[in-house]
């Protein structure tokens, strides 16, 4: 077992060998210039800070032969998995299926969808293609789960309060002990992380615990 004594609001402990590490949608789209997120407005840079942290916990869980699930918020190319209210939703620039920068904005198979290089998944790393905010809606993230026997999972990822906040629910309401590493997590909106951390560790760690990748880091390798 691991015990990361530091970590909020009380210690928490896991079993590596029944943990994954799930990196949701840490995409060109969501994190490079010219994608979906500077699309509505956003500022991508305040994303792109978390990127180095991201890198370090994915290759600290390589190391220690933790499973590693990469997640990415894309849409068929027929948008059949598309509802109306999510595509036609607020005043972007572009809307999911338009052709941008890096081809049809939050499609399969189109560069903009693609993970960043910096944290390309590995050929035997699991990749969930997601329609929804949540990585278990609509995929079959449950029953890979279940199969390599998980019930601890460490999150990552973007953005804090959307669909990092709505996987760790997801994912609480299924029985899952989740961790959330803080600086490898990151909104556009500063308030809305610092809210969602906060919200995520209340009343006794009601969705899950948060600590710092160094503190991770320093536990495993006590």
């Amino acid at each position: 077992m691991v015990d990361l004594e530091t970590a909020l609001p009380y210690p928490f402990a896991f079993d590596p060998a029944k943990t994954a590490l799930v990196v949701i949608d840490m995409q060109r789209d969501f994190i490079e210039a010219g994608g979906f997120g500077e699309t509505l407005g956003n500022n991508v840079s305040r994303l792109q800070v978390i990127v180095p942290t991201v890198a370090d916990l994915i290759a600290l869980c390589r190391t220690k032969g933790i499973d590693v699930i990469h997640t990415r918020e894309c849409h068929l190319p027929d948008l059949s998995d598309l509802p109306a209210a999510k595509r036609d939703r607020g005043v972007p620039s572009l809307r999911i299926g338009d052709a941008g920068p890096m081809g049809r904005v939050l499609v399969a198979g189109e560069e903009g969808a693609n993970i960043i290089p910096q944290l390309a998944p590995t050929a035997q790393e699991r990749v969930i293609d997601k329609p929804g905010k949540g990585a278990f809606y609509a995929t079959r993230l449950g029953d890979h789960l279940a199969g390599k026997g998980i019930t601890s999972l460490i999150i990552a990822g973007v953005t804090t309060e959307v669909c990092v906040q709505t996987t760790m629910r997801e994912a609480n309401d299924r029985g899952f002990e989740c961790l959330l590493i803080e600086d490898a997590t990151e909104s556009y909106f500063p308030a809305f992380k610092a809210a969602t951390l906060e919200m995520i560790r209340a009343q006794g760690a009601i969705v899950g615990w948060t600590a710092l990748f160094s503190q991770l880091k320093d536990a495993w390798h006590d």
